[in-house]
């Protein structure tokens, strides 16, 4: 088990810091929160861990 969580903390983490359109969105850039918003966050498996572990939109 313990795995699986170091992975998903890992890609929330990328999200979190690496990841160009997400961190853009996140400083408050409309095109780049609107893409993550409908876009990516159904897509991204980054976003969706973002999501999970932070317990907030990817966008936010």
């Amino acid at each position: 088990m313990g795995g699986t969580e170091d992975k998903l903390i890992k890609k929330a983490n990328f999200c979190r810091e690496k990841c160009p359109v997400c961190t853009r969105a996140r400083k408050g850039n409309k095109l780049a929160r609107i893409f993550v918003k409908y876009v990516d966050s159904k897509v991204c498996p980054y976003c969706r861990a973002y999501e999970r572990v932070y317990g907030k939109k990817a966008y936010e």
